[in-house]
C-alpha cells in the first residue's frame, strides 16, 4: 500500500511538474513574442525615401565637368534641406553613375538606376549626346529627369518630352549672350565647334541670334570632338577672313593654344566665346581683352545663395572656389527639393509635372523659372571682359553686365 501510495503521489507530482513547466514555457514564449513584436514595431523604418540617380562624366574628356556637377549637387541638397538630407518627411538618397561620356553607357546606367535602384528622379548629364540617349527613358519609365549641364537645344526642343526639366542653360541662351557681345549690321563672323550635337546646336543657335542682329556668318568649321590638332580647321577660318571667330568648345582638348600660335588676332580676326572653366581659362592668356559671356564665375552673381556656395565650397575643398558647372549641380538639387516641398513629398511624375511647370526657385545664379511650354529654366548669363589680374594665372572674367532671364530667353522649339 505504501509503495502504491508513494508511486501515485510521484505520478501526480510528475503531472503537476509537467503542467507547470508547460505553462511556464507558454508564458515565456508569449512574453517573448509580445516583446519581439513591440521591438520590431519600434525599430521599423517609418521614414520613406526619395531616391535620386545622377548621371555624370566622372571619368574621360568631360571628367572635370562631371565632378563639378557632383560637388554642386551634393552642396545643393545640403543647402536646400538645411543639412538634414530630408524633405517633406522623406529621406533623400543619391546614387551617382559614371556615363564615361558614352551614350550607350549612359543609357545602360540609366536603365540600371530606373530598374534596379527604382529612382524617383534622374539628373544629368555632362554630355548632350549622353543626355539625348537617356531622355526617352524618362518618358518610358514616367520618371522626372532634371537635365544638368547638357545644353543641346534639341533636349527641350525637337526631342522634348513632358518628363524633362532643364536647369542647365541651352545653346540658344548661350547664343543670345554671345551675339549680344559682337553681332551688328555687316559684321562677318566665322564659327569653330566640335562636330557633335553640342557643337552643331551651338552654332545653329548662334547663327540665328547673330543674323537677327544683322551679322553675316561667313564660315562654319567643325572639328573632331577628340581632336588635338586644329591647324587645318584654323587655316580654313583664316582664309575665310572674318571680323570675328566665335568658338563653341567643351572638354580638355581646347583649341586656344593653337588659335594663339596661329596669331588670328594679328590678322585682324577677333576671338569671342563663352568663358570656360578655370582650367581652360588658364590657356587663354593671349585673349586678354576679349569680350564675351559666361555661364558663371564665382565673383559675378550677387545673391545669398551664391555667397553660401562660395563660402562652403572653399571650406570643404581646401580653399577651392566653385567652378563653371558647380552652380548648375546646386541648382538642379535645389529644384528637386523645392518641387518635393511644394508637392508635399509626392514624387509621382504627374504631380511633379504640375508642380514644376512655371516653378521659380532661388539658385547661385539668382531666380530660375521652369518655362511651362518647354520646361527650360530661364536664367541669368553674364557679359564679361577677360582681364589680367595680379595673383591669378589666368585671365579673369570681369562683369560688364548681367544678362537677365528675360533677355536670354531662348525660342520655344518643341
Amino acid at each position: 500500500m505504501n509503495v502504491k501510495r508513494i508511486t501515485g503521489l510521484l505520478f501526480i507530482m510528475l503531472l503537476i511538474a509537467v503542467f507547470v513547466t508547460a505553462c511556464g514555457d507558454e508564458d515565456a514564449s508569449g512574453e517573448s513574442e509580445d516583446s519581439s513584436n513591440g521591438s520590431d514595431t519600434e525599430g521599423e523604418e517609418t521614414t520613406e525615401t526619395v531616391k535620386i540617380g545622377v548621371l555624370a562624366s566622372l571619368t574621360g574628356a568631360l571628367e572635370a565637368y562631371g565632378k563639378q556637377t557632383r560637388k554642386g549637387f551634393e552642396l545643393g541638397l545640403d543647402y536646400a534641406t538645411d543639412g538634414t538630407m530630408e524633405v517633406a518627411g522623406k529621406k533623400i538618397e543619391v546614387v551617382f553613375e559614371d556615363t564615361e561620356t558614352d551614350p550607350k553607357v549612359a543609357r545602360q546606367k540609366a536603365i540600371g538606376l530606373l530598374e534596379d535602384e527604382n529612382v524617383d528622379f534622374l539628373v544629368g548629364s555632362s554630355s548632350s549626346g549622353d543626355t539625348l540617349a537617356v531622355t526617352p527613358l524618362a518618358e518610358e519609365y514616367e520618371t522626372i529627369m532634371v537635365v544638368e549641364p547638357a545644353v543641346a537645344d534639341s533636349i527641350t526642343g525637337s526631342e522634348y518630352n513632358d518628363y524633362i526639366f532643364r536647369t542647365a542653360r541651352n545653346s540658344s541662351q548661350d547664343a543670345v549672350a554671345a551675339a549680344a557681345s559682337i553681332a551688328d549690321e555687316g559684321v562677318k563672323i566665322a564659327t569653330l565647334a566640335p562636330d557633335s550635337a553640342f557643337g552643331q546646336d551651338g552654332v545653329a543657335a548662334f547663327k540665328k541670334a547673330a543674323t537677327d542682329l544683322g551679322a553675316d556668318i561667313t564660315h562654319e568649321e567643325y572639328a573632331d570632338p577628340a581632336a588635338t590638332d586644329f591647324t587645318a580647321n584654323i587655316q580654313k577660318i583664316i582664309e575665310a577672313d572674318p571680323d570675328y571667330l566665335f568658338v563653341v568648345w567643351a572638354g580638355a582638348n581646347t583649341p586656344w593654344n593653337q588659335i594663339a600660335d596661329m596669331k588670328l588676332q594679328d590678322q585682324g580676326i577677333d576671338i569671342t566665346t563663352g568663358a570656360p572653366d578655370i582650367a581652360a581659362l588658364s590657356t587663354m592668356s593671349p585673349l586678354v581683352g576679349m569680350k564675351g559671356f559666361t555661364v558663371y564665375y564665382h565673383t559675378l552673381p550677387d545673391n545669398e545663395v551664391n555667397d553660401w556656395l562660395v563660402k562652403e565650397h572653399k571650406e570643404r575643398f581646401d580653399g577651392e572656389v566653385p567652378d563653371l558647372f558647380t552652380p548648375g549641380g546646386m541648382s538642379a538639387a535645389i529644384s528637386i527639393v523645392e518641387a518635393l516641398k511644394k508637392a508635399e513629398g509626392d514624387a509621382s511624375a504627374d504631380k511633379l509635372i504640375d508642380t514644376m511647370e512655371g516653378m521659380s526657385f532661388e539658385t547661385p545664379k539668382g531666380t530660375m523659372t521652369f518655362r511651362p511650354e518647354d520646361h527650360q529654366a530661364l536664367q541669368s548669363l553674364y557679359a564679361i571682359t577677360l582681364e589680367e589680374k595680379e595673383g591669378f594665372d589666368y585671365p579673369v572674367p570681369v562683369l560688364e553686365r548681367v544678362l537677365s532671364p528675360e533677355e536670354t530667353a531662348p525660342p520655344i522649339k518643341n
